[in-house]
């Protein structure tokens, strides 16, 4: 905001539901973290750790759309080619997990700074065209090129041990370590959702006109928060590939944008916890229902039809309109 403009200071009354918000998210924060502790006694790690990889990937765009008004169909790119990075640097380079997960993130991170940069000139529609075509070049480049496999991807990647003394062999030490990463990346995005960056963010979502107005330089906050959602997104991506020890075609392909835009809508855009929740349904749906085949496609086309013309919030939006809180 430009020095001439007064900040508005919020009464006893805003500050007071601030607090209570924050200590409710404090505590839905606190039962995640607890439920994930006992999950793996409950449920298949393997599976927590794919779901828990892209619920931070379905936050990361959540970050980009819910919060930025920036709507992109080619968040694989960032997705695909930090798990691309991320298999290339452990099994080829030889590097240990934890510096093998932050070369994946980084490249997403300067990826994002690149698309960014060119995608932002554009609004609506178009900045959406823009970012699904810079992902099909990415798709063609993991197809053609030698590095990547072409369609047999790279393949056995080595989990090693990271920081030299985490065996991530060992299933159970890999599910908390996906967990502190998932965690991690959650709050930073929270952090981010409610400093002042975040609260122009939504200003700008809002109102663009008027936050060019107060003198804000919208365009620099759109390529902040799309290189943040595209490095947080990297972080997924690169996680995964060390998890699932693959990375595939499937990463990269539009298709996977077309996903995280479904299980951010499904659970709720513009909320902390909507797109874990999406999430949590969509790869539950295709891991329980993954023997009826492409019925599972017509399954997930079915909740979403459901969930625009009866939760056109979000699961949880919608929860979060009943209570008039904030989730």
């Amino acid at each position: 905001m430009s020095a001439d403009v007064p900040a508005s200071v919020p009464g006893p009354q805003s500050a007071e539901r601030t607090r209570s918000d924050g200590r409710l998210h404090a505590a839905i924060f606190i039962v995640l973290g607890a439920f994930l502790l006992i999950a793996p006694g409950l449920f298949y790690p393997f599976f927590l750790m794919k779901l828990l990889c892209f619920a931070l990937f379905a936050c990361a765009f959540n970050l980009l759309l819910g919060y930025g008004g920036l709507l992109s169909f080619g968040h694989a790119a960032f997705f695909g080619s930090a798990s691309y990075v991320s298999a290339h640097a452990a099994k080829i380079w030889g590097l240990p997990p934890e510096l093998a997960i932050l070369t994946g993130t980084l490249s997403a991170g300067v990826l994002g700074l690149v698309f960014g940069a060119l995608a932002i000139r554009r609004q609506g529609i178009y900045f959406a065209m823009v970012t699904l075509a810079f992902a099909q070049m990415i798709y063609f480049v993991a197809l053609q090129a030698p590095f990547t496999g072409g369609e047999d991807g790279i393949q056995a990647v080595p989990q090693g041990r990271m920081f030299g003394f985490i065996d991530l062999s060992n299933m159970t030490t890999l599910y908390y370590v996906v967990c502190v990463i998932f965690m991690l990346g959650v709050l930073a995005i929270y952090r981010i959702v409610h400093s002042p960056f975040g609260q122009v963010l939504k200003a700008i979502r809002d109102n663009e006109p008027r936050a060019i107005s107060l003198g804000y330089r919208t365009d620099r906050y759109k390529l902040a928060v799309f290189i943040l959602s595209a490095t947080l997104a990297g972080l997924a991506g690169a996680t995964k590939a060390i998890v699932v020890q693959l990375a595939s075609l499937t990463d990269v392909y539009w298709a996977m944008s077309g996903e995280v835009v479904l299980m951010t809508l499904l659970g709720g855009m513009g909320t902390i916890f909507g797109p874990m929740a999406g999430a949590a349904i969509i790869i539950t749906m295709q891991n329980y229902f993954a023997g009826f085949g492409a019925w599972v496609t017509v399954a997930q086309g079915v909740v979403f039809v459901i969930a625009v013309l009866a939760f056109r919030e979000g699961i949880v939006g919608i929860i979060a309109k009943w209570l008039r809180r904030p989730l």
